[in-house]
This record gives C-alpha cells, structure tokens and sequence, in this order.
C-alpha cells in the first residue's frame, strides 16, 4: 500500500479574491442587503439593552422594603428588548434567504456553464467524480460564508465594540483593559491555531475529492470490475484515499479539542479577574449590586458569541477552502474561445475545405501532417485507414474541439475560428462510434437532437432510424430509462438512438464516424439505405471500417499514420492496387469466411 501523507493544494487561492467573487451575487439585491444589515444592528442594539434594563431592575428591587416599588415599565421593556433581539434576527434571516439562494445557484450555473465551455482537452483530463464534489461542497460554502461573515462575525464585533464603549463611559478602565486583553488572547490564538490547522482541512477535501473519483469512475465501470474479480482490488484502492482521509479528520478533531480548550481557559480567566474587580467594588461602595450583575451579564453576553466567534472563524476559513476548489475551475483557460469579433457561420450549400492542416494533441506527438481535401456542397467523402490514422481527429476538428496547430478549416471560404461555435456546431450533427447517452427516457435522449421538436417529428426520427417498433414493443415504449451512459440498452439500440437524435437535428452537413459499427449485418444494410437518404443534398463526411459501406462515395480518402497517401473514387482505388485495394481484399476475403463459418454452423 502506498505510504499517506498530508497534502497541500499547489496554489491556494487568495482568500481576498474568492470573497470579492461573491460581492456581485450580493449587490444583485442591494435593498434586501440593506435592509438585513439594518435589522442586524436594530438587534443587536436590543440585545446590549437588555443588561442595562437589567442592571436598573436589579438597583431597584435592590431597595429597602419600604421604599421597594414594582418596576412594571422596566420589566415590560425588558421583555420587549428581548423579543425584539430575536425577532429582528429571525426577519434579517429570513429577508436574506433569497440572497443566499440566488448566489449559490448564480455561482453553480456559472461554474457548470464554464465546464461545458472548456475544451474537450481539459474533459479527457478531468476527474467527474472529484469536481462534482468540488462544486457540492464549493456551493455548500458559499452559504455558510454569506450567512455567518454578514451576520455572526458583523455583528459580534459590533456587540463588542458597544459593550466596550459602555464599559469605558461607565466604568473603571480596568474592567475594559480585562476585556480586550481577553478578547486579543483569544482572536491571536483563534488565528494561530486555525491557520495551523487548515492544512488538515485542504487534505480532507483532497482525500475526499480523489475517493469520490475513484468511487465513481470505478461504479461506472461495474462490469470491467466483474469481468476481471477486482472488486477487493477496488475496495482497497477506495480504503487508501478514506485512509488518508481518516488520518487528516483525526488530527483535525484533535486539534480543535486542543484549541477549545484553550478558548475556554481564556475566558475562564478573563471572567475571573473581572468578576473579582467588581466583587470588590460592590464591597467598597463604587459599585452597586445592579452594575455586578450588568457586568456579569456583558461576559455571559460576550461569551458566548466570542465562542461562536472562534468556531465561525474556523468555519468560514474551512468554506474557504472548500471554495477555493470550486473557483479554481473558474479561473481555468478556455483553449477554445469564439474571436469579440466573430460571426454566424453561413452553412447554406455548405462547402468544407482541408486546407495543409497540421495537428497534435500533444507537443510530441503530431497526428495529423499536412492534410489537404474538399468536401463540395451535397457531396459525401468518406475517409478510411486503419485505427489510430487520425480518421476521428477530422470530426474533432470539424467541431472545433480543437485548433489546429497550422493550415485552416474553411466551411463556405469561412475559418472556423471566425465563426461563432454555436452556430458552427448548430450547422452539424454526427453519429459517433461510441454512442453515449443521458441517464434519462428514450424520449428524452432522441428529442435531445432538437428539444423543442414536436412528439410526431421525434416519432418520425425514430422510424427513420428504425427503433421505433422496438420502443413500442418495450413495457414503458418512449419513457424507458436507457440508465447511466445508456447500459441498458444494446450497443445496436444506442447507435439507433444516436442516428435517431441526428435525424431529429436536421442539421446541413453531416458527420458519421462509423455510425454503423454496433449493428448486424442485416441491421446495417438496413440503416445504412436510411442514411444515404438522409444525407442525401448535404455535405457529409462519413468515416468507416467496413469498405463496403463507403463504396458509392463521391471521394474516398485513404489515411495512415495523420497522412492522405490515396484519394479516388472505389473503382479508381481498386484499379490502383495500392492500400485501400489491398484493405478491400482482406475485408472481402473475411466476409467470405465469415459466412463459410456461418453455414457450417448451421448446417451442423
């Protein structure tokens, strides 16, 4: 097993810059900001109250008999104050709440439309399971952050600051030298200990963050699991990251034991030595019984949110931290960004263009050299080459998941780095290899191609596509749940999805990246009739394994190893007798075989 130890996140995040993130999400609804701040200080203000009221009952029931009077009024103003303390509160609270709310869903949206903008480079690279963490703590934060910095250290330091005054105007200074020599005790060592104790903190979130990865990504693939007996395997790689974890978590709760009762310490003394100084002044006749108990009432009235003053210090310093994480993913570049200058992409009779185009997902590793083709308007090209040719990276590029490193893509004399993605992608509709689809209904996932279509044009995609008696003849037919990545359905059922949903989009250039490869025999002639008609009078690039499929395409392109070494119809490749015919003989001697196995088989 691999050795733990505590980590520390490569760059922390300004604590400044992530509570400045937040300070539009606040000016958004300003009033209501205003008018909690108010009610803040009305009940604070109502709260120091409430000792001095206190203190004048106390001197006058403190009388002799026979002077002793009821003090009604003073007795009803200190039910009020104490109403009014905790009523105010409750309604700042409850102003605010929309504020709050607003905020996480306004920073979640944005974190969650950031992701989709990024690259597909950074998605290749991303671990789902530890940013959806990331965001569920992040947003957890921001509500912590905004309710106890406005509401609990604000106002603490404001109840401080009026008792103190009071205490000075009043009082011997001593008793508000006591109280601030106590307060700065305890703030240093608040401020000490915490910023020790935040390394546990991060290490918590990191543990957690990459168990959570490993949870999910391994959940997803339930079944490699199964094929190969690794469910221990995977249990131990779990309990590794929950071992560290475990280790942090304990050396937290420790560390907040020892720095508890340090507070307590502190302010065990402090009420001492003020509870003596007043003592004493009571017996020498400076003091009456009223102020002891007013002065006891201040530090029973300071104590307890000087307490909650540490533990919101060290609350909002762990929000930080979990919100660090989740702003980190805002601060990430955009490799794939639309020019201030760019515009809609005109796809009528659209027209593509290869031109010298050069690329490599990494530095040292080109993919594709020098490729040069045109895809006229109406016209369908397919492209063939054995696996790791670059056949795939053409649709990526089409896309625009990437920049190519030199040369350019044209659609209609238009650099796709000049158009707007939206209307770029918006222009297309591919049937990928691997299909993937949502955790939702079949309805859902084939009306995902145009969300606002009516119900008879999905209907009509999927007849298209050839599912639709399938559906039909399942027990919930169109509100079947195709469950995570769509396992439940088969690979021939999801590649039927797929072609459904891009039927559905209508889109005016088309990309089919071995659209046919999960279907039968039987299955694929049948679809593949259906996608000539569709394609039909539009600009498609298809790419394909089997030969036979691409046969009648207006140009075949020949690749290998990110390189066009054949171009030309099917009969002029053959008559070349160059790497396509020698891929058709293969493929045609397989098929032979395939169905000299077949009737044996059945013959048997």
């Amino acid at each position: 097993m691999r050795p733990t130890r505590l980590e520390k996140p490569a760059a922390t995040r300004n604590n400044l810059k992530t509570i400045a993130a937040l300070l539009p999400y606040l000016w958004e609804f300003k009033v209501r900001v205003m008018v909690a701040l108010s009610l803040l200080v009305l009940a604070k203000l109502a709260n120091v109250s409430v000792p001095l009221v206190l203190k004048e009952i106390v001197d006058v029931l403190d009388q002799p008999r026979a002077e002793l009077v009821l003090p009604v009024f003073l007795l009803i103003g200190y039910g009020v104050l104490r109403l009014c303390s905790t009523l105010f509160g409750e309604l700042r609270d409850a102003i605010f709440a929309k504020v709050t709310q607003r905020a996480i869903r306004r920073v979640a949206n944005k974190v969650f439309s950031h992701l989709h903008s990024l690259s597909l480079r950074f998605h290749l690279e991303r671990q789902t399971g530890g940013v959806s963490r990331d965001i569920e703590r992040g947003t957890r934060g921001i509500s912590f952050l905004l309710n106890f910095m406005l509401f609990n250290i604000l106002p603490t330091l404001l109840e401080i600051g009026l008792v103190l005054a009071i205490l000075i105007k009043q009082y011997d200074i001593r008793f508000s030298i006591i109280i601030s020599l106590t307060l700065l005790a305890y703030i240093a060592l608040t401020l000490i200990v915490t910023e020790w104790r935040m390394i546990f903190r991060r290490t918590m979130n990191n543990m957690d963050s990459k168990a959570n990865t490993q949870a999910i990504d391994s959940l997803l693939n339930y079944e490699t699991v199964k094929y190969f007996g690794n469910e221990a395997w995977e249990a131990r790689r779990y309990d590794e990251h929950l071992q560290s974890w475990e280790k942090a978590a304990v050396r937290n709760q420790t560390s907040l034991a020892t720095l508890n009762a340090g507070h307590s310490a502190i302010i065990a003394i402090g009420v001492t030595l003020l509870m003596l100084l007043a003592a004493e002044q009571v017996i020498d006749g400076s003091m009456t019984l009223g102020d002891l108990v007013l002065i006891n009432a201040f530090m029973l009235q300071l104590y307890m949110p000087l307490h909650f003053l540490g533990f919101v210090y060290r609350e909002i310093k762990h929000s930080l931290a979990d919100m660090e994480r989740m702003f980190t993913l805002l601060d990430e570049h955009k490799e794939i960004e639309d020019k201030p200058d760019a515009q809609a992409l005109d796809a009528a009779n659209a027209t593509i263009r290869f031109s010298h185009v050069d690329f490599s997902y990494e530095q040292n590793r080109q993919i594709l050299f020098d490729v040069s083709f045109d895809i006229p308007a109406g016209q369908n090209i397919a492209v063939v080459g054995h696996s790791g040719s670059g056949k795939s990276t053409l649709a990526r590029l089409l896309f625009r998941f990437y920049d190519v490193q030199s040369g350019c893509i044209l659609i209609n004399d238009q650099d796709i780095r000049t158009v707007t993605q939206q209307s770029l992608r918006a222009a297309m509709g591919i049937v990928p290899q691997d299909t993937v689809l949502f955790n939702d209904s079949i309805y859902y996932n084939i009306a995902y191609g145009r969300p606002d279509a009516a119900q008879e044009e999905v209907f009509a995609a999927a007849r298209a596509a050839h599912i639709h008696d399938f559906i039909e003849s399942l027990p919930e037919k169109y509100a079947t749940i195709v469950g995570e990545r769509g396992l439940k359905l088969s690979g021939g059922e999801k590649q039927r999805v797929a072609i459904a949903r891009t039927i559905l989009k209508n889109p005016v250039i088309l990309i089919f990246d071995e659209a046919t490869s999960a279907l039968d025999s039987n299955s694929e002639k049948r679809i593949q009739a259906e996608l000539k008609r569709i394609a039909r009078n539009r600009t498609t690039l298809t790419i394909a394994h089997r030969l036979s499929t691409i046969a009648d395409a207006d140009q075949i392109l020949v690749m290998d190893h990110g390189r066009i070494i054949e171009r030309g119809t099917h009969p002029q490749l053959l008559a070349a007798g160059g790497a396509y015919a020698q891929m058709w003989e293969l493929q045609q001697q397989e098929e032979i075989d395939q169905r000299q196995q077949e009737s044996t088989i059945s013959a048997s």
